[in-house]
């Protein structure tokens, strides 16, 4: 019965089954989130580790079927890891390795050259739950002058049950699209300790509203325009005869329509979090209550900021927070923070999937990201740009910024989502290699312009700039 409906509901929309059924998933997330506030916050933990890992797998199921058993695999795998292992390097070393392995796997027998919801999807989301698990439960063996803020907060003083562990991996805020959380968070939020009103349900309706409301109306903008900007066009022949000056422009639009795809789908899962309580993050400077725990987008900032680090930092935060904590922060050993920020970057590239489009997407963010903080550095230290920069002109200058900003978001994205070489490479000739051309010469040019506009002696910038 459900299947026809569904079928019907996909083809009045126009998108995918699959989609369908996976923004339905993520709105189930709703009543769930109310269930839980009414009838089960004051139930024992073992009853809310049963709720939110049967609600979870039963979204699974909803959606892959009878291939729910990779997660719950993998989720059994990590739970006698942390039982047989303990708190070791090797307990570590051998989760990272099994999480990623299996991942990859998974990623080289289903992948096809579209984008596909499948349950290699989620599982991405839980492989990091499950390496970040045996790395909280690592550092919860060490001094806690050893650990830094973070990994003090996520650090597991015990060894958690195989229910608990189901339920923090299950649980339906978070399972199909993400936040990213820890095992701690999710604790706190079944011990009755994330809200506003200790001993009740917190008081998040309306901030949960606020996140639903803003994540349908970017999915509707989504939905409007994505038939306008798809990913297809790139590939016909029509792209091709357009002007070079269209081809940029229609990057740069399809760039901001695409990315509302992701945008949406964080939204609205954050608003499940805030409702369930596990959004909550105590109070600010002025005792106001937050709720952004598990805010994945920073919709302002994504939209206003002319930069692009800006728009790393808006986007997908709690991932971009996970990798931070666990794989670049860990790679201090290394001496060089650029390597580890290209090993960093080559670990979110293969953990995306195993085309050569997400090696390109994120080697031009390495390129992108650092010629950015030498201009950066460069206005800064010039007192004629600073000057500029802070002149009447600046709303034109913004509006230039916010152009090129755009393009070159889009530039690295083209191979993000066309996945394969010879489709990402089509549509690099086709604008001639704008981006990388761009940047090359960014990068030979800047050394000049910085002897031309920064005085060498620091006095003498300090006289230029008063």
């Amino acid at each position: 019965m459900a299947a026809p409906l569904l079928a019907k509901l996909s083809e009045s929309l126009g998108s995918p089954e699959p989609a369908v059924r996976l923004i339905l998933s993520v709105l189930i997330g709703y009543p769930c989130a109310l269930v839980y506030r009414r009838f089960l916050f004051h139930q024992p933990v073992t009853v809310l580790h049963l709720f939110h890992t049967l609600s979870g797998l039963a979204l699974a199921a909803f959606n892959f079927g009878s291939q729910i058993y990779h997660s719950a695999v993998c989720v059994l795998v990590q739970f006698l890891m942390l039982r047989l292992m303990g708190r070791t390097v090797t307990a570590v070393l051998s989760s990272f390795i099994f999480q990623m392995v299996y991942l990859l796997a998974g990623y080289y027998f289903t992948a096809t050259e579209e984008y596909d919801i499948k349950w290699t999807m989620p599982h991405c989301v839980l492989t990091l739950k499950l390496i970040g698990l045996s790395f909280d439960y690592y550092d919860g063996g060490k001094d806690p002058s050893q650990l830094n803020a973070e990994q003090q907060k996520a650090a597991l003083p015990a060894v958690p049950t195989l229910l608990e562990v189901c339920g923090f991996a299950y649980f339906y805020g978070g399972f199909l699209v993400g936040p990213q959380f820890t095992l701690r968070s999710y604790q706190s939020l079944v011990a009755g300790k994330l809200t506003d009103s200790p001993g009740k349900p917190p008081n998040s309706i309306m901030p949960a509203m606020q996140r639903f409301g803003l994540g349908l109306l970017c999915l509707t903008i989504y939905a409007i325009f994505s038939p306008h900007y798809a990913d297809s066009y790139f590939l016909t022949d029509e792209y091709e005869a357009q002007p070079f000056w269209y081809r940029c422009v229609f990057i740069l639009l399809w760039a901001k329509v695409i990315l509302y795809k992701y945008v949406s789908c964080w939204v609205i899962a954050e608003g499940v979090c805030i409702l369930s309580g596990l959004g909550y993050n105590g109070v600010d400077q002025n005792g106001n209550h937050q709720w952004d725990a598990c805010a994945n987008m920073k919709v302002w900032l994504f939209e206003t900021t002319p930069l692009f680090t800006g728009t790393i930092s808006s986007f997908n935060i709690n991932t971009n927070a996970w990798v931070a904590r666990h794989v670049f922060k860990r790679l201090k050993f290394l001496g060089n923070k650029i390597l580890s920020q290209v090993a960093t970057l080559l670990f979110l590239a293969i953990w995306h999937g195993l085309h050569s489009g997400y090696i390109i997407c994120f080697s031009m963010e390495f390129i992108i990201v650092n010629v950015e903080k030498q201009i950066q550095a460069l206005v800064k230290d010039s007192p004629a740009l600073t000057k500029l920069a802070n002149s009447p002109f600046y709303p034109l200058i913004y509006a230039v910024q916010q152009f090129i900003h755009w393009l070159f978001m889009g530039y690295p994205l083209v191979p993000f989502c066309l996945f394969t070489y010879d489709k990402w490479l089509k549509v690099y000739s086709s604008i001639y290699f704008c981006g990388h051309l761009f940047f090359f010469a960014a990068y030979l040019v800047l050394p000049y312009l910085r002897k031309a506009l920064v005085p060498k002696d620091p006095q003498q910038r300090e006289k230029k700039q008063d």
